[in-house]
């Protein structure tokens, strides 16, 4: 399943799956998970460029675990959920702020602000095995050797097998599709020339590195300018 990023059909994205997180942007805690979809052309993996800002956008970074699906199914019982997961990605949602603040005031869609090229960094495919427990995973965003954001899933509000049920209830997961499982708390900005560095680690915070990787981010020439 390394070849997730290709053959994926969509990035299901859940909201505010982290208290602080959630307290942080000033949301209410949600009573049921929620999601959001994110484009599989805003992959880009360590290597293959910057992270891009375009024009007029204020980028925020949020480091989560991506959870890869390994076979296709629908209404998906909590319990038989570890049968669908094939394994694991660092990722880091890319948000354009600004934008999803101006829409949701509207009460429209966030698609804009979170699908442009470049929004969706990636790691290698981590296998299952790799990851006994989904509680004990540990997250860490730095920018320029700063740390931003550090956490672990065992603050996640919703488990991976409630997200699973939950999604696969609404629609068929199918092989190959990627859930970023939520962020910790720290989210802010990215500006022109900034260096971010991940790390998911196992168990916890202290544990093994599974993956690490590092990305610059860039002034986009071109295409889309947000104007207020």
């Amino acid at each position: 399943m390394s070849s997730f990023r290709t053959t994926g059909r969509k990035i299901i994205a859940i909201g505010r799956n982290y208290a602080d997180h959630a307290k942080e942007l000033g949301n209410a805690v949600p009573k049921e998970p929620f999601f959001f979809l994110k484009p599989t052309s805003s992959f880009i993996s360590p290597g293959e460029g910057p992270v891009e800002i375009p024009k007029g956008v204020d980028l925020h970074h949020e480091v989560e675990l991506g959870v890869v699906i390994g076979k296709t199914g629908r209404a998906i019982a909590q319990n038989d959920s570890d049968s669908y997961i094939a394994g694991y990605t660092l990722a880091v949602d890319m948000t354009a702020r600004n934008i999803q603040n101006a829409v949701k005031k509207k009460g429209l869609p966030w698609s804009a602000a979170k699908g442009f090229d470049t929004f969706c960094p990636i790691g290698p495919f981590i296998p299952k095995d790799k990851i006994k427990d989904l509680t004990k995973v540990g997250l860490q965003l730095s920018i320029n050797g700063a740390v931003k954001q550090k956490g672990t899933s065992a603050d996640m509000i919703f488990s991976v097998p409630q997200l699973i049920e939950f999604v696969s209830g609404i629609m068929k997961l199918e092989e190959g599709d990627l859930i970023l499982t939520g962020t910790p708390a720290g989210v802010g900005p990215l500006k022109n020339g900034d260096k971010f560095d991940v790390k998911l680690t196992y168990p916890g915070l202290e544990g093994e590195v599974l993956d690490q990787y590092e990305f610059e981010t860039k002034d986009r020439q071109g295409g889309y300018e947000f104007k207020e």
